[in-house]
């Protein structure tokens, strides 16, 4: 299990803490509807590519969900505060949600290296996909806030299309899980 530290600062600030650092408003004009873009990032849990294509192929004509779980993890050793327990709450879930037909990828923006750290250290049951530089954020237009990348949710029938969306608040940072497992 991962200990958070808070006075363990290194490898905080570096190249994409700086092109992160000033606030941008999430702006993603992706809608409950839209079929959602294509993507491909190395999974550091199990060594291969994502692709969201191929996935959505492999399920075509299913029942089953994706939920994009785009998350803030500024280094291995510093987690978002508001991000780390819904982190916990769906690699706990992760089991529960997949009966259900809801398959879960976690997005984040932390390098390969530091993302295999916090897939051991957490015990990731659920691919962590890593996107250091920020890409696929952008390319959602999530926005950024303090050196990382604002948390979202996607959830995406098997045909591609979204079926729900939520972006970044103060008053809600992350949907719950409780209202993922009630889609």
């Amino acid at each position: 299990m991962a200990i958070l530290t808070s006075s363990d600062f290194s490898g905080l600030f570096n190249q994409r803490f700086f092109k992160n650092f000033f606030p941008v408003p999430a702006t993603s004009l992706l809608n409950v509807g839209d079929r959602i873009p294509n993507f491909e990032l190395p999974d550091v849990c199990s060594g291969n590519t994502f692709s969201l294509k191929n996935y959505l192929q492999e399920v075509a004509g299913s029942d089953r969900r994706l939920l994009l779980a785009f998350t803030r993890i500024f280094t291995e050793k510093q987690y978002c505060p508001l991000c780390f327990p819904h982190i916990q709450t769906l690699n706990h879930a992760c089991q529960t949600l997949s009966d259900q037909g809801l398959d879960i990828i976690m997005i984040t923006s932390t390098d390969e290296a530091q993302s295999q750290i916090v897939a051991r250290d957490l015990m990731m049951k659920m691919p962590l996909l890593s996107d250091p530089n920020c890409q696929v954020f952008q390319q959602y237009q999530l926005g950024q806030a303090l050196g990382a990348p604002l948390p979202a949710q996607f959830v995406v029938d098997a045909a591609g299309y979204i079926q729900f969306r939520h972006l970044f608040s103060f008053i809600e940072p992350n949907a719950a899980v409780d209202q993922l497992l009630a889609l």
